[in-house]
C-alpha cells in the first residue's frame, strides 16, 4: 500500500498512478515553527495589533480567523512609490535568524516520519508584500502610473524571497516549498493577464525557478480565478496549486493540463459554517469529488492555505467523505462543476468587439476617456464642454456617469479588472473636483444614501471599497463605515443619516451571520420598512441573502451599483 508521501510523489508524474485520493494535507508536514517564521510572525495576538518586520500594521481581532493588514494613509510603510528606497526595507533574516534550525529540523523529522513530506511555509508572496506595504489601490493604480519604481520594488522584494527561500532550504532541508501569494477574486484576476505577466512572471520565474534548482517541490497557493495565466503557472516551474476554487472549472482544468500541475482544494469556503449540516456537508464534498477526482492529479482539500476547517465540525467530515471515495467504485463523472463559473452572454461578447469604437462627440468622448483612466484627458474635456456652455449635471451624468456604469458593466463580464476601476475613480473624483463649483444643489440629484461596511470580525475591505466607487460613479452618495462594523453602527447610521440602504461586505464564513443581526437590528429599529439591505461577498449566496431576510446580493461592484440604483428607482 502507498504512503501519503508516495501518493503525493505519484500525482506529480504525469503518467502517475496513485493507489486512492489523498485526505487534504495528509501528506505534508506543515514546518510553521522555523525560526524565520517566528521572527517574522511570532508578534501576532489574537485580539492585539501589531507590526511586523517591514513596519505593516497588523490586526487580529477577537472574533477573527486570522491577522490582516491595516493600511491607512497615516500608516503605510511607502506613502510614495517615487521614494521606496526611503521607507522600504527589507527584514534582515541572515542576521536574526541562525539560532534553533537544528532543533527545528529535527523536530520536522519525527513529525514527517516516512510517510509524510516536510513542507517549509512562505507566506505574504511578492504581490501580497506590495500591498502589504502602500495598500492595494496603492500597488494596482501604481503598476500603471509608476510602472518602472514597481518594477524596482518588485525586484527588491524578490531578492529578498529568494534570500529567504535559500536559509529555509538550506537550514530546514524541506522536501516541498508553500508559498502563497493572491492573485485574483473568487471568479476573476485583479489585473489583466498581460499586467500580471509583465510585472509578476519574470519575478517569479526566478524564485520558483531557484526551488526547482535545488530539487525541491514547488507548491503554490492562490484561492483566487487564474484560468487566464495558468499555462503561465505551469512554465515557471510551480508543480502544486493549492487553494484551487471550483469556480476555476477543475474539470476543464484537469483536461488542459494533463497532468503538467497537481491541483489541489476544490472544497469552497461555502460549507465552512457553524450552521453547515453533516448532510449539507457530505453531499457538497460528494459532489466535488465525483466532479474532480476522475480527471486525475487532483487532491481534494479546503481551498484554505493551510489545514483545517475554522470549525471543527467540518473537517472530519471532509475527511470520512473522502474515505468513503476510496472505497467505492468509481465510474468516469458527467457531473459539472457545482459552482459554475461566470461566462459571457452572447451579447455580452458582441458588446467587448466595440469597446473600443472612438466617441462621436463630447460626451462620449468623456466617457470613453474615463473608461481608459486617461485623468488628463478627461479633466480636458470636462473643461472643453464647460467652455462651450454644456452644463455641468449633463457632463457628469451623460459623460463621467455614462463612463463608470460602462465599466462596471465590463467588470461585471470579466473585460475589466481592479486597476481601471481604481484609475477610472481618481478620474472622476479629479473631475468632480473641477464640476462641483457648477453642481448647485438643484442641479444635482442624488440617487440615494447608502452606508457601506464590511461587517464585525472581519478586516478585508478591497470589495467594499470597489463597491463605494462604482455607486458613487452612478450618483448614489455612499457613507464608507470602513471594516469591523457591528450591526449597531449600521443600523445607528442609517437612522441618523437618513440612509436609503445599508450595504454590508464580508469576506470570512466566520463574520457572515453578522449579517443576519443587521437585519434583525434593523426591524427592532423600526426602519425594515424603509431601508433596503444589501449583502455580498465572497461566501454570500443568493440563498443565504434570501434566509436573512435581505434584499439583494449581487456578486460584484458594478453589479451591487446597478441594483442599488435599481431599487431606490422602484421605492
Amino acid at each position: 500500500m502507498q504512503s501519503p508521501k508516495e501518493i503525493f510523489l505519484e500525482l506529480l508524474k504525469p503518467d502517475g498512478k496513485p493507489e486512492r485520493q489523498l485526505k487534504q494535507y495528509e501528506a505534508l508536514t506543515m514546518a510553521l515553527w522555523d525560526p524565520i517564521n517566528g521572527y517574522l510572525r511570532g508578534n501576532r495576538q489574537r485580539g492585539c495589533t501589531s507590526q511586523d518586520r517591514w513596519g505593516t500594521t497588523i490586526m487580529w481581532p477577537a472574533e477573527a480567523p486570522g491577522p490582516m493588514p491595516h493600511i491607512t494613509q497615516e500608516n503605510k510603510v511607502c506613502p510614495d512609490i517615487t521614494r521606496w528606497r526611503d521607507f522600504v526595507h527589507a527584514p534582515d533574516l541572515e542576521a536574526n535568524c541562525t539560532q534553533g534550525w537544528e532543533e527545528c529540523r529535527a523536530l520536522a523529522r519525527e513529525k514527517a516520519g516516512e510517510d509524510r513530506l516536510i513542507a517549509g511555509f512562505m507566506g505574504t508572496g511578492i504581490f501580497e508584500q506590495c500591498h502589504f506595504l502602500m495598500g492595494f489601490e496603492d500597488t494596482l493604480t501604481n503598476l500603471y502610473e509608476h510602472p518602472q519604481e514597481m518594477h524596482e520594488l518588485i525586484d527588491y522584494i524578490t531578492d529578498y524571497r529568494i534570500r529567504y527561500v535559500k536559509m529555509l532550504i538550506d537550514n530546514l532541508h524541506p522536501d516541498l516549498i508553500f508559498s502563497h501569494d493572491d492573485w485574483g477574486t473568487k471568479d476573476a484576476l485583479f489585473m489583466k493577464p498581460e499586467m500580471w505577466r509583465e510585472f509578476f512572471k519574470e519575478p517569479y520565474r526566478r524564485f520558483y525557478g531557484y526551488i526547482r534548482s535545488r530539487g525541491v517541490i514547488a507548491l503554490h497557493h492562490a484561492d483566487s480565478y487564474l484560468v487566464p495565466i495558468v499555462e503561465d503557472m505551469v512554465e515557471l516551474g510551480i508543480q502544486v496549486w493549492q487553494g484551487v476554487l471550483p469556480e476555476n472549472d477543475i474539470p476543464a482544468l484537469q483536461r488542459q493540463l494533463q497532468g503538467r500541475m497537481v491541483l489541489m482544494g476544490g472544497i469552497g469556503a461555502a460549507i465552512d459554517r457553524p450552521d453547515a449540516t453533516e448532510s449539507e456537508v457530505r453531499s457538497y464534498v460528494s459532489q466535488a469529488l465525483e466532479a474532480y477526482c476522475p480527471g486525475g492529479h487532483y487532491i481534494p482539500s479546503i481551498t484554505y492555505g493551510l489545514f483545517g476547517t475554522v470549525y471543527p465540525h467540518v473537517d472530519p467530515l471532509i475527511d470520512d467523505e473522502i474515505d468513503r471515495y476510496n472505497s467505492t467504485l468509481h465510474m468516469p463523472a458527467v457531473t459539472c462543476d457545482p459552482v459554475p463559473r461566470r461566462k459571457l452572454t452572447a451579447k455580452q461578447t458582441e458588446a467587448a468587439k466595440v469597446q473600443e469604437e472612438t466617441g462621436s462627440d463630447l460626451l462620449s468622448a468623456l466617457s470613453l476617456a474615463l473608461c481608459k483612466g486617461q485623468r488628463k484627458k478627461v479633466l480636458q474635456l470636462c473643461q472643453e464642454g464647460l467652455d462651450q456652455g454644456v452644463e455641468a449635471q449633463l457632463l457628469l451624468s451623460d459623460g463621467l456617469v455614462d463612463g463608470m456604469t460602462r465599466l462596471g458593466n465590463d467588470f461585471s463580464a470579466g473585460r475589466a479588472f481592479v486597476p481601471e476601476m481604481l484609475m477610472a475613480a481618481r478620474c472622476m473624483t479629479a473631475a468632480l473636483e473641477l464640476l462641483k463649483p457648477r453642481l448647485t444643489s438643484g442641479s444635482s440629484k442624488v440617487l440615494g444614501r447608502v452606508c457601506l461596511g464590511t461587517v464585525k470580525g472581519d478586516m478585508h475591505d478591497i470589495g467594499k471599497n470597489l463597491v463605494k466607487i462604482m455607486m458613487e460613479g452612478c450618483g448614489l452618495e455612499v457613507i464608507d463605515l470602513g471594516v469591523d462594523v457591528s450591526p449597531e453602527q449600521f443600523v445607528a447610521t442609517a437612522v441618523e443619516q437618513h440612509c436609503d440602504i445599508i450595504a454590508c461586505s464580508s469576506l470570512l464564513t466566520t463574520t457572515m451571520n453578522e449579517m443576519r443581526r443587521v437585519v434583525q437590528l434593523a426591524e427592532e429599529k423600526g426602519i425594515r420598512q424603509k431601508v433596503k439591505i444589501m449583502v455580498g461577498g465572497a461566501p454570500i449566496t443568493q440563498s443565504f441573502c434570501d434566509e436573512i431576510g435581505a434584499d439583494a446580493y449581487t456578486d460584484d461592484a458594478g453589479q451591487a451599483a446597478r441594483v442599488a440604483a435599481g431599487l431606490l428607482e422602484s421605492a
